[in-house]
């Protein structure tokens, strides 16, 4: 992974802001967390992918976008290859979740490492 993101984050905080983009809004930018899981998503729905979403955030995790999705120089880009779930079965879609939520985890511990 590249270098954490510094204290000064264009956020205006230490605790740095991570946007996912999903070209498609197949469901891989909002699979981190599931019902299944014990977390309620039926109130979250896509959103349009901004200008000024991409400036407020620190880090940019792509998935499945391609050359489709929008680059801002100075900005952290991560492309995480993933399964497409869309119109997949929930058998199908459990591995890319917990694929995602792995990645999330260990995305964390780069942008906020514990500390000693």
């Amino acid at each position: 992974m590249s270098n954490p993101v510094p204290a000064d984050t264009p956020t205006g905080s230490a605790r740095p802001s991570v946007l996912f983009v999903c070209v498609h809004n197949a469901g891989r930018s909002q699979m981190a967390a599931m019902a299944e899981l014990g977390i309620d998503m039926s109130a979250e729905v896509p959103k349009v992918l901004t200008t000024e979403a991409v400036r407020a955030s620190d880090v940019v995790i792509t998935m499945g976008c391609g050359d489709e999705c929008p680059y801002f120089p100075g900005k952290r880009y991560e492309d995480w290859i993933l399964e497409d779930p869309a119109g997949r079965g929930v058998e199908f879609v459990r591995p890319i979740r917990d694929e995602i939520r792995a990645r999330v985890e260990a995305l964390i511990a780069d942008l906020a490492p514990a500390e000693p």
